[in-house]
């Protein structure tokens, strides 16, 4: 598993367009796939956070931070732009983080884009094990450029 500083250091480009992909609307945006108690997918929308070298998400009590509790498998999805189809997708481990420093730092920077925060939400820290991003010269074209990236410790 790699940080997003890591990620980002081994695969620029890919990081570079899915970052883009994350903030286009200025807070970031995207999906949050979980895996329920019987095994079933769960998607969520939530805000993913980049700061302090990580991949964040402040999660309020919800069904998500329960299936992530069992099972940190999960995987984010950036929202496509509306003038094409480009995708961002991360197949993540999500981990608590219980660091106040951490949680103030990157709720700053959640802050900044727009966002709110409270006392009850919980800080996860997302660690990549694979990334795709696909480009489309513009909407309806086939095949996108696909990028893929995927830790060398992943299995």
């Amino acid at each position: 598993m790699a940080r997003w500083q890591e990620f980002e250091q081994q695969a620029p480009e890919i990081a570079a367009g899915g970052r883009a992909l994350i903030y286009q609307y200025g807070i970031g945006l995207g999906f949050l796939a979980t895996v329920r108690k019987d095994g079933g997918p769960r998607i969520h929308p939530f805000c993913p956070i980049i700061a302090v070298g990580g991949l964040y998400g402040l999660l309020v009590p919800s069904p998500k931070r329960h299936d992530l509790a069992r099972d940190p498998r999960a995987a984010i999805h950036a929202l496509s732009p509306e003038e094409v189809d480009d995708e961002f997708y991360l197949a993540v481990r999500a981990r608590r983080e219980p660091d106040a420093a951490v949680r103030e730092a990157v709720a700053e920077v959640y802050r900044a884009t727009g966002g709110n925060t409270n006392d009850t939400e919980l800080l996860f820290e997302f660690d990549i094990e694979r990334a795709l991003l696909a480009t489309y010269k513009y909407r309806g074209d086939w095949p996108p450029l696909y990028r893929k990236w995927a830790d060398k410790g992943a299995s």
